[in-house]
C-alpha cells in the first residue's frame, strides 16, 4: 500500500500547471481520476472504455469531463501493483513533470519485486493490431513480458529495440527514468497545432539530425524505454493486465490503446 501524495506541474499539451493528490481508493474502486475544478467533481474512471482521442498522449472523458496525458502516472500505478487509485486534480491534464515516470515512483514509494505476480487472467490466442508496417500484438506467454522498437530517420533514434520482465528488473530503475523525447524540426509545427505548449528542454530529450540537444541522457537507449512506459501506461487501461508477452514497434497511443480495446472485447469482458 501506498501513502496519499500530491504533486504539482505543467501539463505537455496544454502548458497549463495543475496539481495531483493520488490516494488509496477502496478495494474494488479501481484507479480513477477527479475533475475537482468542475462542478460536482466528475469522476472518469481509467478504463479503456473511456478513452476519447491518442494525439500524442492519451485521454480519457467521460460525458464533458476529460483528462490528458494519463499514461505516465498510470504506468506508475500498474507497474508498482496498485489497483485501486483516486487520483484528484484540479485541471484538464495530468503534470509532465521531468518528462518521466521517475516522480510519481519516488513518491509511491512502493514496488514489490513482480507487480503482475496475482494476476490470473491470461491471454490464450494472439491478437494483432496494424498501421502500415507499426504494430502492436499481445502472444500468449507463461510469464508477463513487455517488448518494444523505435525506427526513426535520425541517426539517434535508428531502430532501437528493448525488453522489459517485471520479475527480473523493477519499473523504478528500469522504465520509470525514460523521459518523453521530440523533433526539433516538429516544434513549430506542433505547437501551431495547439500541442506541446508546456514542452521545454527540461522535461523532454530533443533531437535533430546531428543528435541530441540536451544531453546526457538516463539509458543510452532512452527513447524505447520511454515508448515502454508509455505502452504500459495505456494497456493499464485494462484494469489488470493478462499475463502475456506484449509487443508494440513504431506505435503509437492509438494503435497501444486499439490493442487495449480487442482485449478488453475479446478477453477482458468475456
Amino acid at each position: 500500500m501506498f501513502t496519499a501524495f500530491t504533486l504539482s506541474g505543467i501539463g505537455l499539451h496544454s502548458g497549463h500547471k495543475t496539481t495531483v493528490k493520488v490516494s488509496p481508493a477502496s478495494k474494488g474502486k479501481g484507479r480513477y481520476f477527479i475533475r475537482v475544478d468542475l462542478p460536482d467533481k466528475p469522476i472518469i474512471p481509467a478504463s479503456i472504455e473511456f478513452v476519447a482521442t491518442t494525439t500524442l498522449s492519451t485521454e480519457l472523458s467521460k460525458g464533458e469531463a476529460k483528462i490528458r496525458t494519463v499514461e505516465h502516472l498510470l504506468a506508475s500505478l500498474v507497474a508498482c501493483g496498485i489497483e485501486d487509485a483516486e487520483i484528484a486534480i484540479d485541471g484538464y491534464e495530468v503534470p509532465l513533470l521531468d518528462g518521466s515516470a521517475q516522480n510519481w515512483i519516488e513518491q509511491i514509494d512502493y514496488q514489490p519485486d513482480n507487480p503482475f505476480a496475482h494476476i490470473t487472467n491470461t491471454i490464450e490466442e494472439e491478437i494483432w493490431v496494424r498501421k502500415g508496417d507499426a504494430f502492436c500484438a499481445v502472444m500468449p506467454s507463461s510469464e508477463m513480458k513487455f517488448s518494444c522498437g523505435v525506427d526513426y530517420p535520425y541517426p539517434v533514434l535508428q531502430n532501437q529495440w528493448y525488453s522489459w520482465y517485471p520479475h527480473r528488473e523493477h519499473f523504478s530503475s528500469s522504465i520509470a527514468p525514460a523521459r518523453t523525447f521530440g523533433f526539433a524540426d516538429q516544434i513549430k509545427q506542433l505547437q501551431e497545432g495547439g500541442l506541446i505548449k508546456g514542452g521545454s528542454l527540461d522535461n523532454a530529450l530533443v533531437c535533430d539530425y546531428s543528435g541530441w540537444l540536451n544531453p546526457p541522457l538516463r539509458f543510452e537507449n532512452e527513447a524505447v524505454r520511454h515508448k515502454l512506459l508509455d505502452f504500459i501506461g495505456d494497456l493499464s487501461l485494462l484494469g489488470n493486465i493478462p499475463r502475456a508477452h506484449y509487443l508494440a514497434y513504431k506505435a503509437s497511443h492509438q494503435l497501444h490503446t486499439e490493442l487495449a480495446k480487442k482485449i478488453y472485447d475479446n478477453v477482458t469482458r468475456k
